[in-house]
């Protein structure tokens, strides 16, 4: 490949002079891939401080970067940096740890293992759901997480949201916050592993909820150990799965892989399920589409199993919350050595992101791309678009391992809610989404629920 790099339009100066633009803040950067994608089209560049960044919005590309090309990347520094909770788990791992790692847990996410959390799924939606009353106003995002919760902690771990399950889910969101602080400012990174105490109040806050974290998460996978039983849980799946050659997980890279099912798995679920509930608000019309489906499938009884491959609207509800509001809502690479995409000559090094909010509302790929339509979603609708301009799961080698289980718990819980309660947005204003690990809500959701009658 020639030496002489070629470069996609873009910015022409480093990006730290265009962060006093309103619409290129750094803690903002949805504004800014909306900006590139507006004005430079299907793939842009910029600079942060020297290294070139590649916005992608094209699915020809993404697919080069994601599959064809897949083995010239690795993740970006923004993913390896959560190492600093997840170690090396699914999502931050690179081959051949990677590779390794889901070939023992991928038996963890067979269908047939997925399926049997239906019952749970369903049996948390009741639960919850059945303590809503008449005309109350409730915080559905909030709702939302403590569902999802409940039904990590009962496939993860086989158990309820225990004292153990909230600590869990409290230090994993201070240590997020932290997080946050040091995608502001890396160069803190690099003393998070000092042997001795240092000044920064962030960074102590992080090592103490560190290690409160690993203790709990330890503890309860020692308690699996111990009792040698299936308790029917992934974390069960997982001491037990095995590599070919007989090795088995380590209990730190078990640490690790519970840690990334955990944050994968719930609030990204929760996230999509509250979207879901202000989107359908919003859209009456859908809304009771969807009602009739579930009316018509279930008869008033709680949904099984047997009933998910009849909620197909209820599936497509589901697919278009998640077009507008990807709760993953952009990936990020790192060549290592230099690609070619279409006329452009990278060097390694550069990063490449891809961001699912935006390509979804691309118009090209989908007509009056603001308007909540679920029949973007027939099979039909879905054959007619390329392939990279839906990936809310991500793609190729690297696609969620979790995904079926995401499709599962999100439709057989909006079908059981929805068969039970309309729900009426009481904000004046439409929600803000804050682009964090996940898009989230900025603000609570407030919404009155009404009971409707069951067909």
């Amino acid at each position: 490949m020639s030496k002489h790099w070629n470069f996609p339009p873009g910015l022409p100066l480093s990006l730290p002079f265009y962060a006093f633009k309103p619409w290129v803040k750094l803690g903002e950067p949805i504004r800014l891939f909306e900006y590139l994608h507006r004005t430079y089209g299907p793939i842009a560049h910029y600079r942060f401080m020297s290294t070139p960044i590649i916005f992608i919005n094209e699915p020809d590309y993404i697919r080069e970067v994601l599959v064809t090309q897949a083995a010239s990347f690795v993740k970006e520094r923004t993913v390896r940096r959560m190492k600093i909770l997840l170690g090396e788990g699914l999502i931050t791992s690179d081959d051949p740890v990677h590779i390794r790692q889901r070939r023992i847990v991928a038996p963890a996410f067979h269908r047939q293992r997925i399926s049997a959390y239906a019952d749970e799924i369903v049996r948390s939606a009741e639960a919850h759901s059945s303590q809503w009353r008449e005309g109350e106003i409730i915080d559905i995002s909030a709702a939302m997480m403590s569902l999802s919760l409940e039904i990590t902690a009962r496939t993860l771990f086989n158990t309820q949201v225990t004292d153990d399950i909230r600590r869990i889910n409290d230090e994993v969101n201070s240590i997020m916050e932290i997080y946050n602080f040091l995608i502001a400012f890396p160069r803190m990174e690099a003393v998070l592993d000092l042997p001795f105490p240092v000044p920064i109040r962030r960074i102590n806050a992080f090592r103490r909820s560190k290690a409160r974290l690993d203790e709990v998460v330890t503890r309860l996978i020692a308690e699996h150990r111990t009792s040698g039983e299936d308790k029917g849980d992934l974390l069960s799946m997982l001491i037990a799965s095995h590599d070919e050659d007989g090795s088995v997980l380590t209990n730190s890279q078990i640490r690790d892989e519970v840690l990334t099912i955990f944050l994968a798995g719930y609030e990204t679920t929760a996230n999509a399920l509250a979207w879901t509930w202000y989107l359908l608000s919003q859209n009456p019309e859908a809304e009771a589409k969807l009602h009739a489906e579930i009316d018509l499938v279930l008869h008033g009884r709680l949904p099984t199993l047997a009933d998910y491959p009849n909620l197909r609207y209820t599936e497509q509800v589901f697919a278009e919350s998640m077009r507008l509001y990807p709760p993953a809502w952009a990936m990020g690479r790192m060549s290592t050595q230099p690609v070619e995409l279409g006329p452009y000559r990278i060097p390694a090094g550069a990063h490449f992101f891809m961001s699912q909010y935006i390509v979804s509302r691309t118009e090209k790929f989908y007509p009056d791309p603001l308007r909540f339509d679920p029949d973007r979603f027939t099979p039909e609708a879905k054959a007619s678009r390329p392939r990279f301009t839906y990936f809310p799961f991500g793609a190729g080698s690297r696609q969620c391992i979790g995904e079926s289980f995401a499709w599962m718990e999100g439709v057989l819980a909006i079908a059981r809610i929805a068969s039970r309660w309309r729900m009426h947005y009481m904000a004046s204003t439409p929600p803000v989404p804050q682009a964090k690990i996940t898009l989230r809500p900025r603000d609570a959701m407030p919404m009155r629920l009404s009971l409707r009658s069951i067909g």
